[in-house]
């Protein structure tokens, strides 16, 4: 399992607009962009009792949280998630799975699961016989850029908006609600090292690290 640094900003629109352009000055432009940017859908998992998101407001140094999710309202390409984080280190685990997959897993649609040879469709089996629950969608536009030396990745993330506890996230009409008055978020990840010219660019002064969750903002009204 592969872990990686992560550092999360919450920036202004003036912080944006600086940093598009020193970063188009010395990074690429996410080869799935449509436009310089591309609009995310996500599913969150949660427990009844919401222990995810519990971990999250408590800081427990090591936490995992599952999503499904797809990008520019294109449903033949779907992901599965499992994130952890572990010591300030972030790890990613993914795999396809098709439409009907993923309405069978908001269904509660189980037993094709343990059959699969997806590992990561046999761990979210367990997890779901456990109580593990979709509890919310996140919706939000992405504007992303890559450097390849420390397989560094930047985004700025916003206009996040939550389905609240609605999880028919692959109708691409479904009613969305602006989550709050929540910034724009800066994240910045990569491997072993992060490249000074990458450090100078997204340093942006009076801004801190921050450990903001998407998940957490959207799950304010409840």
């Amino acid at each position: 399992m592969q872990f990686r640094h992560e550092w999360k900003h919450e920036i202004n629109s003036i912080d944006q607009m600086i940093l598009r352009s020193r970063l188009s000055a010395v990074m690429q432009r996410d080869s799935h962009a449509v436009g310089g940017v591309y609009r995310i859908r996500s599913l969150y998992f949660d427990t009844w009792n919401d222990q995810a998101l519990r971990d999250k407001i408590d800081g427990v140094n090591f936490r995992e949280k599952f999503r499904i999710r797809y990008y520019n309202n294109d449903l033949d390409y779907i992901v599965l998630e499992k994130k952890s984080k572990i010591n300030g280190l972030c790890s990613k685990q993914s795999c396809r799975i098709s439409v009907d997959e993923a309405q069978k897993i908001i269904d509660g649609d189980l037993n094709w699961m343990i059959k699969s040879e997806r590992a990561l469709c046999v761990e979210l089996y367990a997890k779901m016989r456990s109580g593990l629950r979709p509890k919310t969608i996140v919706d939000y536009t992405r504007d992303p850029f890559v450097f390849a030396p420390g397989n560094v990745r930047v985004t700025m993330d916003y206009d996040i908006r939550t389905g609240d506890f609605r999880t028919d996230f692959l109708n691409p009409a479904t009613l969305t609600l602006p989550a709050g008055d929540s910034h724009i978020i800066l994240e910045v990840k990569w491997d072993e090292f992060l490249p000074d010219i990458i450090r100078d660019a997204v340093t942006i002064p009076g801004r801190h690290v921050s450990a903001f969750s998407k998940y957490e903002q959207c799950r304010i009204y409840g």
